[in-house]
């Protein structure tokens, strides 16, 4: 069936659809059997996820999720919705990252969040802390976190990853 038997019958909607639908699977969930992108998010997820741990649910010393939107809104001046998609990314995104689901997506997500908080935390002083004379670290273990999300970014989520099963069935 031709495009235009299908607009005349008024399928060329669903066929469109359909196009749009297929495209957006490919670009989220397509990946190879590759085991250095499985390496790259099995690593982030665990340096990232007690993180999220900390602001979500207070663990690891952490102030919670009320103690963390009161810092976030309060100290830092982030707005509301904000600090929640950092709580959320910080959390969420590493239990996806460790199953290998969306991995582009929570890849890029993640890199966001390490970029805004070099932005608004880390631009004082660019990297390590050589002299102890800056009241923290740099920004070298942020960047670095970018560094891996791009990558998987690139290469999606790779060997035994959901993403690998989801593409396969495409």
């Amino acid at each position: 069936m031709t495009y235009t038997e299908r607009h005349k019958e008024g399928k060329h909607k669903l066929y469109t659809n359909t196009l749009f639908i297929d495209a957006m699977k490919k670009l989220i969930f397509d990946t190879d059997n590759s085991y250095a992108p499985l390496v790259l998010r099995l690593f982030l997820a665990v340096v990232i996820f007690p993180h999220g741990a900390q602001k979500l649910l207070g663990w690891f010393g952490g102030f919670g999720f009320s103690g963390t939107m009161n810092y976030f809104t309060e100290t830092v001046g982030l707005p509301w919705l904000v600090g929640l998609l950092v709580i959320v990314i910080e959390f969420f995104g590493p239990v996806a990252l460790l199953a290998g689901f969306a991995t582009r997506l929570w890849s890029i997500a993640i890199g966001i969040v390490m970029l805004g908080i070099i932005l608004t935390s880390h631009n004082d002083y660019f990297f390590m802390n050589w002299f102890g004379n800056q009241p923290a670290e740099g920004a070298e273990f942020f960047l670095l976190a970018i560094g891996i999300s791009a990558a998987l970014a690139v290469t999606g989520g790779g060997a035994f990853s959901a993403d690998r099963a989801i593409s396969k069935k495409q």
